[in-house]
């Protein structure tokens, strides 16, 4: 049972990276759960944005995007203030000057029905597209598998301990050997860091929750999603004439299987109520995910130099699914130390590097 890399964590970051090296290696993905994509991949309403994230993350998202084409489906969204938030909305425009990122702004009022009268500013940002997740996800792990990679569920790891270079792991599914040991955990790296007895970078879990809406009238066909420039909720048309709302929340959490709390479902209507007069007929459905940030909300990839052997592949924040092509990429470049794919060769590696942060 000795692997050349094994990773823990079969969502999309460890799925798309074992798609990418199983061609060079000979891979293990150990997935704690039933099934792979329980925790934050598989509650994901994930959009391709190339504004989400920032700058830093943009360029990800970007080089990401011709290989999403086969998911992506056209939607559009726009960001929305009100005349107290033009800064903000400056901020926003200026942020992305230079990118390539399209962005214009427009009239809400004329876009969004329904749009109560306070909200005067808009961008609109035309990209902007909806994601298959599951078919995506779906897709990085048979390739991998067809490459060779060897997919192991319920294995949550018990330990881990480097010995005369060979990781051996311990997991509620048998014990395993790697050279390369690969965290890509989403909400558990750090622990699994700490369990490996590696220096954890202090990437934290936050729940973010999501509700599927019967609203009147119901959302029109083309229609795109909304944001608010501060931040304080998001809601995109589904099919069927729904809508799937977030209050945008980022609630510290310990790593778990995250359920909604009344209160932020409560908050996400009383925001979206106090932005249309659509009427809410019915909740229908509740949901929360995890995402996980960094201290600096930038992705982690690369090996730890305090660590022989230990791979971070962790802290994709709420961005994970829409650059998870191009991150698997780079990191692959980096866990195998070959050339980087001329896809992501323009983009520093640097500045997602474990190194960066100071930890003594």
């Amino acid at each position: 049972m000795r692997y050349d890399v094994a990773i823990i964590g079969a969502g999309i970051a460890g799925a798309s990276l074992a798609a990418e090296i199983a061609p060079h290696a000979r891979v293990l993905l150990l997935e704690g759960e039933d099934r792979p994509g329980y925790h934050a991949t598989g509650r994901s309403a994930a959009f391709w944005s190339e504004s989400y994230g920032g700058p830093a993350i943009q360029p990800l998202t970007t080089a990401s995007g011709p290989m999403l084409r086969p998911y992506l489906e056209p939607m559009g969204s726009v960001h929305i203030g009100r005349a107290d938030e033009a800064r903000a909305i400056d901020a926003f425009l200026a942020e992305f000057e230079g990118t390539g990122v399209e962005l214009r702004p427009v009239d809400p009022q004329a876009m969004i029905p329904g749009l109560r009268p306070e909200w005067t500013l808009g961008v609109l940002e035309p990209s902007c597209e909806y994601i298959d997740v599951g078919g995506l996800h779906g897709d990085q792990l048979a390739a991998a598998k067809r490459t060779g990679a060897e997919l192991v569920t319920r294995a949550g790891v018990l330990a881990a301990r480097r010995e005369s270079g060979t990781w051996k792991i311990e997991t509620r599914a048998g014990s395993f050997e790697a050279d390369i040991l690969v965290d890509a955990a989403g909400a558990w790296a750090d622990p699994v860091a700490e369990m490996a007895g590696v220096r954890p970078l202090g990437i934290r879990p936050y729940r973010r929750t999501i509700m599927q809406l019967k609203t009147d009238p119901a959302p029109a066909p083309g229609s795109p999603m909304v944001a608010h420039i501060g931040g304080g909720f998001y809601w995109k048309p589904e099919a069927g004439g729904r809508v799937w709302l977030s209050p945008h929340d980022e609630i510290e959490t310990p790593p778990c299987d995250a359920q909604p709390e009344d209160i932020d479902v409560a908050t996400a209507i009383d925001r979206f109520e106090h932005v249309v007069d659509w009427r809410v007929e019915k909740l229908e459905h509740k949901w929360a995910g995890l995402r996980t940030f960094a201290p600096d909300r930038l992705p982690v990839y690369g090996f730890d130099r305090h660590a022989p052997g230990f791979f971070w592949c962790a802290g994709q924040g709420g961005f994970g699914i829409q650059t998870a092509p191009a991150a698997a990429k780079l990191a692959a470049a980096l866990l195998l130390g070959t050339a980087p794919d001329p896809v992501v060769a323009g983009i520093d590696a640097a500045r997602y590097a474990p190194e960066r942060f100071n930890r003594g």
